[in-house]
């Protein structure tokens, strides 16, 4: 499972997630999205942008989390 951990970026740069949306030019609610990790994609433009303003990686955003279910915890 991929996890994005927009939010934990945001508290590390003081800055408040409507101001994050406003600066990359996208709803708080498709924001919110990526917060909560309800999305299933995320376009390379908008991550792009996210580093960018946020001054982090791509992998700053985005993390790698094996879910117990998952083919790869088969021992």
């Amino acid at each position: 499972m991929i996890v994005v951990n927009v939010d934990v970026m945001l508290a590390k740069r003081k800055m408040s997630s409507g101001e994050l949306a406003q600066r990359i030019g996208i709803t708080q609610a498709n924001l919110s999205i990526l917060k909560t990790n309800k999305a299933k994609a995320i376009r390379f433009s908008t991550l792009e942008a996210i580093c960018r303003e946020l001054k982090c990686q791509p992998g700053d955003i985005l993390e790698f989390c094996e879910d117990e279910d998952s083919p790869f915890n088969r021992d």
